[in-house]
């Protein structure tokens, strides 16, 4: 197993629920290591790198929107296969799809904007978990 270093974001949604807490127990009850941690306000230009594969979108201005209702917590998390690990703990993207027992099945938004409110974003591959950990955090701040 390749031991591998994943971005979370925490998003407003789950802070607003106080979910914080409960979320990042669940990471580490599950084996994961905090190798970096920062409560940030995202910027018109973070999110717009973040989500620049989807910027040209109608929807864009309520994600962007939604993402700066209240700080993000974004956490650099390590574990083995952590990549696929996280993505499965937090569920499918859609929270109507994700299954009881899965951070989004559990907490995330059942409503319209289930994709967007859906408690946590994390990397979906080596090549974006690198890229992201990169934008979220400046040198030196993930930790050994």
């Amino acid at each position: 197993m390749a031991t591998e270093t994943t971005l979370v974001l925490f998003k407003p949604d789950g802070i607003q629920q106080g979910l914080s807490g409960i979320v990042l127990d669940r990471f580490l009850k599950e084996g994961f290591r905090i190798r970096g941690l920062k409560m940030l306000e995202a910027s018109d230009e973070l999110i717009n790198e973040h989500y620049s594969h989807i910027v040209q979108f109608d929807f864009f201005p309520a994600i962007q929107s939604f993402m700066q209702e209240t700080p993000i917590i974004a956490l650099a998390l390590e574990a083995d296969n952590g990549i696929s690990r996280a993505r499965k703990l937090l569920g499918p993207t859609d929270s109507k799809e994700a299954e009881e027992g899965t951070i989004r099945g559990d907490y995330g938004c059942k409503d319209e904007s289930s994709k967007t409110r859906n408690i946590c974003h994390a990397s979906d591959s080596p090549e974006a978990a690198e890229a992201e950990l990169r934008r979220f955090f400046s040198e030196g701040e993930i930790f050994a």
